[in-house]
Parts: structure tokens; C-alpha cells; sequence
């Protein structure tokens, strides 16, 4: 299950040439990862990268509009998703530039298919760990598989909305989520105005998970930054 969740992740492939291109999309493709979409400059990335959020970018240095490493810096004005360096250019000082601008890993053509699968499976993995079935809290257990909350015996259903938010919090559980980075959570790309609906649901949250939903100390308001979810 595991390793399917892995293949299921967005990759864009960035290449400025289409045989390369459709090369190794064909081998990903071999290994299990179907959801790719690829360009070939700098423009037709970013504009891939901010419209289709992928989770894993594979980018060649040598780019006819520019260059992979001014391409990266671009990529992390919006984007924290794990990058791979693959490029002709394997000197010494290129892989370390790579690699100091924070690249996840470096690999030079000619490669060897089954060692880039690998490498991108690794990168994945370590990136996106799998999230827990179930998450305790003081007063009660979240049991995401179910969708639901276990208090006092009694299981309580979540709505989707609640479950985004729950899930986003324990991702980051003891540390602040900013209100911005909730509503996006529950409500996608666009998740301005929704600051008073994310109230109101951080109250009916509070109310399946905390014993005393009026003293919560599992879900933490931290004014005017937004909140954070300590777990038992």
C-alpha cells in the first residue's frame, strides 16, 4: 500500500529535449508512476509547477530560456516539493551548486533507469512518510481510515472539511499552522474569505475531540497566527 501511495505523487519532468523527455517518462511510467506531466523551458515549468503542484520535480540544468539552478530558486518562491538535479553536466562544482541550493539528490546522464526509479522512490519516501491510521489526543483518538473521532466510546463522523484540517494539523502536529495554510487545506488553491467557515469548523472539531471543548488542550488557538494540535 505503501509504495503505491508513492507512485501515485505528481512528477514534473523539466527537460529541454522532447526525446529525453518522452525517454523518461517512459521508464517511470514502466515503474509504477503514471502521473506525470513534463516542459521543456523555464516558463512552461513554473507555469506547470504553479497550476498542477507536483511532489516531486526532475530538472535538467541546461534549459534554452535559462538554467536549471535559477529554475530551482524560482520553484521554492512557492513550492517546498523534494527536487532532482538530472543533467549532462556532472562536474564537481555543478553537483555541489545543485546540492547546496537544497536539491534532494544529483544524478548525471547516461543513467541507468532502474537506479532513477530507485532514487525517485527514495526521495519520495523520505519526503512523504505515511501518515498513522490513528493519532491519540488527551481526550480522545482520531481514527483517519474511518474518518471518524473515538470519545467515550462513542465514534463521531467527520465531515471532509474536518478531516483536511485534522489531517493538515497532525502533519505538523506541535507546531502552528497559519489560518491561511488551513482554509488551503480545506478549501484548494483559492482559500481566501474563508477564515470565518475555518472557525466554525475548528469549533465543531473541538467539540468531537476535546472533553471540555470550551478548555480545549488538545486543538490550540495561537492568536493571530492560527493553531496547532498537540497529541498525547
Amino acid at each position: 500500500m505503501a509504495q503505491k501511495n508513492i507512485q501515485r505523487k505528481k512528477i514534473l519532468l523539466v527537460d529541454d529535449e522532447q526525446a529525453l523527455r518522452d525517454m523518461v517518462s517512459s521508464f517511470l511510467r514502466e515503474g509504477g508512476f503514471t502521473n506525470i506531466q513534463t516542459a521543456g523551458t523555464v516558463k512552461q515549468a513554473l507555469a506547470a509547477a504553479k497550476d498542477w503542484q507536483p511532489e516531486l520535480m526532475i530538472l535538467d540544468v541546461m534549459l534554452p530560456d535559462g538554467d536549471g539552478f535559477s529554475l530551482f530558486e524560482k520553484l521554492r518562491g512557492f513550492s517546498e516539493a523534494p527536487v532532482l538535479f538530472l543533467t549532462a553536466r556532472g562536474e564537481d562544482a555543478d553537483r555541489l551548486r545543485g546540492l547546496g541550493l537544497g536539491a534532494d539528490d544529483y544524478m548525471v546522464k547516461p543513467f541507468l533507469p532502474q537506479e532513477l526509479l530507485l532514487r525517485v522512490s527514495n526521495i519520495l519516501r523520505r519526503y512523504y512518510k505515511e501518515e498513522p491510521a490513528t493519532v491519540e489526543l488527551a481526550g480522545s483518538t482520531i481514527d483517519f481510515a474511518r474518518a471518524e473521532v473515538i470519545k467515550d466510546g462513542e465514534r463521531l463522523p467527520l465531515t471532509a472539511k474536518e478531516y483536511a484540517i485534522l489531517q493538515a494539523l497532525c502533519r505538523n502536529a506541535g507546531r502552528i499552522v497559519t489560518i491561511d495554510g488551513l482554509c488551503e487545506a480545506a478549501w484548494g488553491d483559492n482559500p481566501y474569505g474563508y477564515e470565518n467557515s475555518l472557525m466554525a469548523h475548528i469549533r465543531r472539531i473541538r467539540e468531537k475531540i476535546e472533553k471540555s471543548p470550551s478548555k480545549p488542550v488538545s486543538l490550540l488557538t495561537v492568536k493571530g497566527l492560527g493553531y496547532k494540535l498537540i497529541l498525547k
